[in-house]
C-alpha cells in the first residue's frame, strides 16, 4: 500500500525528486527562453541612449546628434527585427485591437489580467507608441539640422514636446511594469536581463 507521499506522486500533485545530476542547469529549471539577445541589447541600449540624448539637449550639442544617430539605428533594427525576429520579438505577436488593450487595462487596475509570456496588450500597445515618439524625435532632429529647418523654432518646439511626451511614456511603462511584476508575482526587470520568464 502506497504511503500518503507516494500516492500524491502518483497523482502528480508534486513532483518526485529529481534525478542526480538534475541540478546541472539550475537556472532554466521552470522558466523558458523569451527575450531574445537582441531584444534585449535594443532595450537597454535605447534606455542608454535616450538618457544621453536627454541630458546632452542644450549642453552638449555633439553628443546629443551621436546619441540621436545611435537612436535612430537602433529604432530601425528594431522595426525589422519585429518582422523577422523570433516569435516574443514580433508585432504580430503583441500588437493587439484597441478594445483587446482597454479591457486588459481594465482588469490589471483590478489586479485580474491574464499573465501573458511575451508582451501584454498594454506593453504592445507602449511599444508601438514609444516607437512612434522616438521615431518623431529623430525625424525632427534631423530636420532641425537641415538649412530649410534650421532656424524653425516650430520645429524645436515639436521636438522637445515629443522628447518630454516619450519621457512620461517611459514613467508609465516603468509603472505598468511593476505593476504587472506585483500582479504575477515574477521580476519582468530581471527577465529583460536574463531573456528568461517563468513558464
Amino acid at each position: 500500500m502506497n504511503s500518503p507521499l507516494n500516492q500524491a506522486e502518483a497523482d502528480g500533485a508534486m513532483p518526485s525528486a529529481p534525478p542526480a545530476g538534475a541540478d546541472a542547469a539550475p537556472e532554466a529549471a521552470g522558466t523558458v527562453r523569451v527575450w531574445d539577445p537582441l531584444v534585449r541589447l535594443f532595450h537597454w541600449s535605447l534606455v542608454a541612449g535616450f538618457a544621453i540624448a536627454y541630458a546632452t539637449a542644450e549642453e552638449v550639442q555633439q553628443v546629443h546628434e551621436i546619441a540621436g544617430y545611435t537612436i535612430a539605428g537602433l529604432l530601425a533594427l528594431r522595426i525589422v527585427w519585429g518582422f523577422v525576429g523570433p516569435q516574443h520579438a514580433r508585432f504580430s505577436q503583441f500588437v493587439r485591437p484597441p478594445a483587446e488593450v482597454l479591457r486588459f487595462l481594465a482588469d490589471s487596475v483590478r489586479m485580474k489580467a491574464r499573465r501573458h509570456v511575451g508582451h501584454n496588450p498594454a506593453g504592445g500597445a507602449m511599444v508601438l507608441a514609444l516607437i512612434a515618439a522616438i521615431a518623431g524625435i529623430c525625424v525632427t532632429g534631423y530636420m532641425m539640422e537641415t538649412l530649410a529647418y534650421r532656424d524653425a523654432r516650430w520645429l524645436q518646439d515639436v521636438h522637445e514636446v515629443l522628447a518630454n511626451g516619450t519621457l512620461a511614456l517611459i514613467f508609465l511603462h516603468v509603472a505598468g511594469v511593476l505593476l504587472a511584476s506585483f500582479e504575477h508575482k515574477e521580476n519582468l526587470v530581471a527577465a529583460m536581463f536574463t531573456g528568461r520568464k517563468r513558464a
